[in-house]
């Protein structure tokens, strides 16, 4: 499968186009009346579409049957500044009107392994599946230097193709560990969007783009959903 991409002239504009893109697919799902699940990732990229979402869509869309789930992370307390679900808080789901039962975020300050079986039981009851796999109807990435993505590290080559659904990682760094969704579960969704901006992810993209090296962000290939990734002019820098 391909891999097909847009570019942006800047950060901004790419956030206020995908913004646009995934309020239109909450609004069909509001109009048949189903839920919409997102998987929301941290970073510099979504923190900007988060205030886009809030200042744009806040209160022109209906987020009450949005469920938000996360893609990963840190095993820290929420209020915690690493929290990548403090950071949508803040910027995102107090502003909007969204049932507090509709906030499924990872327990990062519970004990990991624990946390990851109970996380995983709480992502299979609210969402639809195929095959016996969570069905997410998008999946917002973001991508690292190195090309991981959510907790999914260079040398985690497991976490792409276990059948969990959740799993421990470890920051190859810094040795914190992570709670993460697996690669199974990503490839199952209808959607998954990069959003990746700057120069020092540049080398990264061409080489996954380019199919020349096997980073986990190449593992990112849906079954039966669509794939985009949302690039900056710097980051596409080595592909125009």
């Amino acid at each position: 499968m391909e891999r097909p991409y847009k570019i942006f002239q800047s950060a901004q504009e790419l956030a206020e186009a995908f913004a646009l893109e995934l309020v239109a697919g909450i609004n069909v799902a509001v109009e048949n009346i189903s839920p919409f699940t997102i998987v929301l990732s941290g970073g510099s990229t979504p923190a900007l579409l988060y205030s886009v979402l809030a200042e744009k869509y806040g209160r022109k869309t209906d987020w009450r049957t949005v469920h938000f789930f996360w893609g990963d992370e840190r095993c820290v307390p929420p209020r915690h500044p690493e929290s990548n679900y403090g950071l949508a808080s803040r910027l995102l789901l107090d502003i909007l009107d969204v049932p507090p039962r509709n906030i499924h975020r990872i327990r990062g300050e519970d004990i990991p392994e624990k946390e990851a079986v109970r996380y995983s039981d709480e992502i299979l009851a609210n969402t639809r599946n195929l095959n016996g796999i969570p069905v997410f109807d998008h999946v917002i990435l973001g991508m690292g230097e190195d090309g991981h993505t959510v907790s999914i590290f260079p040398g985690n080559n497991e976490l792409l193709t276990m059948d969990k659904i959740c799993d421990v990682a470890v920051h190859p760094s810094s040795g914190q560990k992570r709670i993460t969704i697996t690669g199974k579960v990503i490839n199952n969704s209808d959607n998954v969007s990069f959003l990746v901006t700057g120069h020092s992810k540049a080398t990264a993209v061409e080489q996954i783009l380019k199919k020349k090296i096997d980073f986990p962000a190449y593992a990112i290939i849906p079954v039966h959903g669509n794939l985009t990734w949302f690039l900056d002019k710097d980051a596409a820098e080595f592909i125009r």
